[in-house]
């Protein structure tokens, strides 16, 4: 059995969908909702869980023989930063005092593409040193301070930790407003017949869609033997937003997609992901480029409100 922390958000869920496609049995835990998504419905177990109850996530290990855990489970900060750090500290502790105690095969826990702010080097691998600049938001914080955390918590404990880089992850179930990624929002506004602002064209990143971002984690999970502790996670490729105004327009023909020529910054660069790594250790290949997937998620959309 694996466990899915979180695997009723967006990553999660393509991730538990993806293991169930490889044969795994697979358990899932949400904290405010415990209604699975369609493509869910019947392949996997499902259990409430506030990942801050060490008592609560232990019990998980009287239910089930876990075998391996994927920690997904996040929350959106507010504004008290303290409270976000508090709480998402204690939901990794006690997921890694459950690898401990449960003798897991291997935790895999996620980081982001944010831990390379400051690194002028592109695409981005894993061997590159990270900078010490400051991160623009607490989420990218926080995820920085999971890999030490996660590396050193489980040394020496039989535990294989994964830590997973995730980069800019977008499709079926991320919130359609969303600030992180501009392509649900954009494509929201337009099936609502809006007229959304500009796109600066040359801008962009590697635009990974959550099917192939959760296949790539579910690899990782069930791969026999891994080489690294740390691993890039996405499709491996920078699509600009002039990229994704042509796939918006081949997948909505009505649809105006106004883009402005340049960058916002005129001397900036775009990280992306080099995912060698992962490729080599698993055969991972994305399924969707940017057309295949604005087009599938456009389709999701018109029956899904997320």
């Amino acid at each position: 059995m694996i466990l899915v922390t979180g695997g009723l958000g967006m990553i999660g869920a393509h991730t538990a969908a993806a293991l169930a496609d490889l044969g795994q049995e697979v358990v899932v835990t949400g904290h405010r909702t415990t209604q699975l998504p369609s493509f869910l419905a019947g392949r996997v177990l499902v259990e409430r869980l506030d990942t801050t109850d060490r008592d609560e996530f232990l019990a998980l290990g009287r239910r089930y023989g876990i075998r391996d855990i994927v920690h997904l489970a996040g929350s959106i900060p507010g504004a008290d930063s303290a409270g976000f750090f508090r709480a998402e500290t204690s939901g990794l502790v006690n997921a890694l005092d459950a690898a401990i105690s449960w003798g897991v095969r291997r935790f895999a826990v996620a980081s982001s593409i944010s831990v390379y702010t400051g690194q002028d080097d592109r695409p981005w691998s894993e061997d590159l040193p990270l900078s010490t600049v400051p991160l623009p938001h607490p989420i990218a914080a926080f995820k920085k301070a999971v890999e030490p955390i996660a590396l050193n918590a489980v040394q020496g404990k039989g535990v294989h930790p994964v830590i997973l880089r995730i980069g800019s992850t977008w499709g079926p179930l991320m919130d359609p407003e969303s600030p992180f990624n501009p392509i649900p929002p954009l494509v929201s506004a337009l099936l609502r017949g809006e007229h959304p602002g500009p796109l600066y064209a040359d801008d962009g990143s590697d635009f990974g869609y959550a099917p192939d971002i959760g296949r790539a984690i579910a690899l990782l999970t069930t791969a026999g033997m891994l080489r690294h502790e740390v691993y890039n996670i996405s499709n491996g490729h920078r699509y600009t937003h002039r990229d994704v105004a042509d796939a918006i327009t081949r997948a909505i023909p009505t649809a105006q997609v106004r883009l402005i020529d340049g960058r916002r910054d005129a001397h900036g660069r775009d990280g992306y992901l080099d995912i060698t790594r992962l490729r080599r250790e698993t055969g991972f290949r994305p399924t969707f480029d940017i057309h295949s997937a604005v087009a599938h998620y456009v389709g999701w959309r018109e029956t899904n409100s997320r």
